[in-house]
């Protein structure tokens, strides 16, 4: 389903004057009030950048994540008087940007006071109205970005901390290592399968994908109606379908949160003609951190492609 489909609920000025002025409750994930205990307040809209901050800031940050559930589908969202409240008590705030989250900003646009915002779309340095397409706001799969972004939040969180500049370097530091490692095991994927076709149900992979060296066999038509939650034509349904029986991709990445009556069909086009499919999500699955479930999707895609190749 289509990004902008994020539903941003039209809060009554009243209403969040009170949540703003008389609530006293805890943010989202939990976490005591940041101001009381010294740590930097940081507000992700998802729990994706969420986890980075954290990876970042260690214990010297107070992260709420928005969306937080694997269960939730992003893309049909709506904000509340809790998230407007997390953000009030913000000093960082972290959005992708590129469409996918406008609803933060929205939220942003009414408060009072001013955190530092990180968007990782305008970070990313990537053209965001390409002329070619869509822009595939996705960014979490693109491991440069993300090594961006991190030296960003290092950077925002130093300012705020000076005296744990230290600290987050060190953190930086580390997660930059690890990042590092996940883009030499996409370099050793891409000496062995570049060039190989995949089809994808949505963009959610695409970076991680195009970096191992694999092209897009999809009818863009498909994945398209797809993002946009509409139908799809049965010529382009079929043109897609055709790519696994005739063997011309060796996987299909399938995002899993997001499932209907056509995907089902492409889902099992793949199974039937012996195409491995690798699920794949938008959220932070639970139990996992960004890097052990980056590592895990590395890991499937490679076991895809080896069984492909044998």
């Amino acid at each position: 389903m289509k990004r902008s489909a994020f539903i941003a609920p039209l809060l009554a000025t009243a209403t969040v004057a009170a949540v703003l002025s008389g609530c006293s409750s805890s943010p989202a994930d939990g976490a005591s009030d940041p101001r009381n205990t010294g740590r930097i307040s940081v507000v992700a809209s998802t729990d994706v950048w969420g986890d980075i901050a954290r990876a970042v800031g260690g214990d010297d940050v107070a992260v709420t994540s928005i969306i937080d559930d694997p269960d939730k589908d992003p893309h049909e969202y709506q904000a509340s008087g809790q998230n407007q409240l997390a953000l009030s008590k913000a000093e960082v705030v972290i959005v992708n940007g590129g469409g996918y989250d406008d609803f933060v900003n929205e939220m942003l646009g009414s408060l009072h006071t001013k955190p530092v915002v990180l968007n990782a779309a305008d970070i990313s340095g990537y053209d965001q109205h390409p002329a070619d397409g869509e822009f595939n706001e996705h960014l979490w799969y693109d491991f440069p970005t993300v090594h961006k972004v991190a030296r960003r939040l290092e950077s925002a969180f130093a300012t705020a901390r000076p005296h744990d500049a230290g600290t987050f370097e060190d953190n930086e530091k580390r997660f930059a290592s690890s990042v590092q490692k996940l883009r030499e095991t996409e370099s050793q994927l891409k000496a062995e399968h570049d060039g190989e076709g995949v089809a994808i149900t949505e963009p959610v992979p695409l970076y991680m994908l195009n970096a191992i060296g694999l092209v897009d066999k999809t009818p863009q038509k498909f994945s398209e109606a797809i993002e946009n939650d509409s139908d799809v034509a049965p010529s382009v349904l079929q043109q897609t379908l055709d790519l696994f029986s005739s063997r011309s991709v060796v996987l299909l990445a399938y995002n899993e949160q997001t499932t209907g009556a056509q995907t089902q069909k492409v889902v099992d086009a793949a199974k039937s003609n012996g195409i491995p499919v690798v699920p794949v999500t938008e959220t932070l699955p639970e139990g996992k951190t960004y890097l052990t479930w980056m590592r895990a999707n590395l890991d499937a895609i490679g076991s895809a492609l080896q069984r492909t190749a044998s």
